[in-house]
C-alpha cells in the first residue's frame, strides 16, 4: 500500500488523530481547557475541508475496496465538515451559561462527524457499519449531555434504544446480503444484484431500507424525533436536525445508485410511501405543536419527504434536485436555531413558541432574518427555500410523478401555516418582557452567512447547481 491509496481519507485520518489528541488533553488538564478544545475542534473541521479539497480525486476506492471517493462523497463530506463547525458555534454561549462546558462535548461532535464520514465514504457493508455506529454511539450521549436534566436523560435513552434496534435490522439485514451473495463490496454486490438477486439479498436489502428510514427519522420510523429534539440541549438539536440528517439520505441515495441499483424499480414504490407519508404527518403533525424545538422536528420529518421526492424522480436530475434541497435545508436549519439560540430571558433560553410574541419590537434585526428562514422554509420565492422544493417537484414531473409533485405542492401550503404563525407571533401579538442580549460574534457572524446565503442564491444558483450535477453524475456512473 503506497500513501496515495490513503489520500481519499485523508480527511477521516486527519479528525481521527487530531480528536484522539484532544480526548488525551482533556483528560490530562480537565475543565480548564475546554475553550481550548472547542478551538482545537473548530480549527480541525478547517483543516479536514482544506485536506479533503486538496486530495479530491476523479474517482478511486482504496484499501481492499472498502472506502472510496468521488465529486459526490466529497461534496457530503464538506458539507458535514461546515454543519459540524456551526454546530461548535452555535454551542459555545449556550453551553457556557447553561454550566455545560466540558472537554468532551467538542471530542463528541468530531467523532460524530468522522463516522458520518466514513460512513459515507464506505464501498463496503462492513466499512457503512463502522461508520454508522461511530456515528450512532457519539449522538446518544450528545441527546443527554445535560446529565441533570430529565428530558435530556429520557431524550438519550429513547435514542439509545431506538437507535440499537435500528442497528440490530441493518446489521440482519447485511448478514442476510452476505449469506445470500458471499460479499459484503459494494462494487460485487453490484454485479450480483444486476446479474439475478437471490431471495436473502431482496430481503437483506429491506432491512437495510428500514434501518435507513430510522436514521434520516421518516415516516413511520420518526417516533424518536419530536421527544429527542426537545429533550437534547438545543445546540445538540441543531447539529441533529442538520448533519445526521444530511450522512442518513446521502448514504441512502449511495446505496440506491451504488450496489443495490439493480432493485431501484422495486425500491422506488418504497420511497414514495415515505415520502408522502413524511411530508404529510411532518406538514400536519406540526401544527399542534406549541414547543418550537418540537416544531422543528417535524418541520425536519416534511423536508425529508420532500428530499425524497427528487429520490423517486431518479436519474442524474432527481439525484441533483435532492442534493440541491439538502444543500440549501442546512444553511436553513442552522440559521433557525442560531436565532433560537440568540433569544433568551431570565437567564433561560426560550422554547415556546408564544415566547416569541413582540420580537419584532424588541429584537427588529432577529425577526427580519427569522421570518427570512421561515419564508425559506415555506418555499417563497424569490429565496433558495423556493427553488429546492422547485427542482425536486419539476424532476418528479419530468419522470411522470406529476401527482406527487401536485400532493408535495398542496402539502408544502398546509405546512406554509405553522411557519406563517410564527411569523404572526412575533410582529402581531403583545409584546412581552424584553429578551436579554447574547454576546459574541460566532452566531451573529452564522446567521449572516446563512441569510446571505438564502438572499443571494437567486442571483448565483449557477455555482450550486454545477457542484450538485457534479456529484449526482459521479455517483450514478461510477459503480
Amino acid at each position: 500500500m503506497q500513501l496515495i491509496d490513503l489520500y481519499p481519507i485523508s480527511a477521516e485520518i486527519f479528525l481521527a488523530i487530531a480528536g484522539m489528541l484532544l480526548l488525551l488533553w482533556g483528560a490530562i488538564a480537565g475543565e480548564k481547557a475546554t475553550r481550548a478544545i472547542s478551538i482545537g475542534a473548530g480549527l480541525s473541521f478547517i483543516i479536514a475541508i482544506a485536506t479533503a479539497l486538496h486530495h479530491q480525486v476523479a474517482s478511486a476506492i482504496t484499501l481492499g475496496g472498502h472506502v472510496g471517493s468521488n465529486a459526490y462523497v466529497l461534496l457530503i463530506k464538506v458539507l458535514l465538515l461546515l454543519s459540524a463547525l456551526a454546530a461548535l458555534v452555535l454551542s459555545h454561549h449556550f453551553l457556557k451559561s447553561s454550566k455545560l462546558s466540558r472537554p468532551e462535548y467538542p471530542v463528541l461532535i468530531l467523532f460524530a462527524t468522522l463516522g458520518m464520514m466514513l460512513m459515507i465514504s464506505a464501498e463496503s457493508l462492513l466499512g457503512l457499519y463502522m461508520g454508522l455506529e461511530l456515528q450512532s454511539l457519539t449522538l446518544y450521549v450528545l441527546a443527554a449531555f445535560r446529565r441533570d436534566n430529565a428530558k435530556s436523560s429520557e431524550a438519550g435513552l429513547k435514542y439509545f434504544v431506538l437507535g440499537a434496534l435500528a442497528s440490530g435490522l441493518l446489521l440482519y439485514g447485511i448478514s442476510l446480503i452476505y449469506g445470500g451473495s458471499g460479499t459484503i463490496l459494494f462494487t460485487k454486490l453490484h454485479e450480483v444484484v444486476v446479474d439475478k438477486a437471490p431471495v436473502e439479498l431482496v430481503l437483506g436489502f429491506v432491512f437495510i431500507l428500514a434501518a435507513m428510514a430510522f436514521k434520516i427519522s421518516a415516516v413511520p420510523f420518526h417516533m424518536w424525533t419530536p421527544d429527542v429534539y426537545e429533550g437534547a440541549p438545543t445546540p445538540v438539536t441543531a447539529f441533529f436536525a442538520a448533519a445526521p440528517k444530511l450522512a442518513g439520505i446521502a448514504l441512502l441515495i449511495k446505496l440506491l445508485y451504488g450496489p443495490f441499483a439493480g432493485l431501484l424499480p422495486q425500491s422506488t414504490p418504497i420511497i414514495v410511501v415515505l415520502s408522502v407519508a413524511s411530508m404529510a404527518i411532518g406538514s400536519f403533525a406540526a401544527i399542534a405543536q406549541s414547543n418550537i424545538k418540537r416544531m422543528m422536528a417535524y418541520s425536519s420529518i416534511g423536508h425529508v419527504g420532500f428530499a425524497l421526492v427528487g429520490l423517486v424522480a431518479g436519474g442524474v436530475e432527481g439525484v441533483q434536485a435532492t442534493l440541491l434541497y439538502l444543500l440549501i435545508y442546512v444553511p436553513m436549519t442552522l440559521g433557525a436555531f442560531g436565532i433560537i439560540l440568540s433569544l433568551r430571558r431570565d437567564d433561560v433560553y426560550l422554547e415556546q413558541i408564544s415566547d416569541l410574541a413582540g420580537l419584532s419590537k424588541t429584537r427588529p434585526a432577529l425577526a427580519v432574518i427569522m421570518t427570512v428562514f421561515l419564508f425559506s422554509m415555506m418555499g417563497i420565492p424569490p429565496l433558495a427555500g423556493f427553488f429546492s422544493k422547485l427542482y425536486v417537484f419539476l424532476a418528479a414531473v419530468e419522470k411522470g410523478y406529476v401527482w406527487l409533485a401536485v400532493l408535495g405542492v398542496c402539502l408544502s401550503v398546509v405546512g406554509a401555516f405553522y411557519y406563517l404563525r410564527i411569523i404572526k407571533i412575533m410582529y402581531f401579538d403583545k409584546q412581552m418582557e424584553s429578551f436579554q442580549r447574547v454576546s459574541g460574534w460566532g452566531i451573529a457572524s452564522l446567521l449572516g452567512v446563512t441569510v446571505l446565503f438564502i438572499l443571494a442564491f437567486v442571483i448565483k444558483p449557477d455555482m450550486a447547481l454545477a457542484i450538485t450535477h457534479d456529484a449526482a453524475a459521479a455517483l450514478i456512473n461510477v459503480k
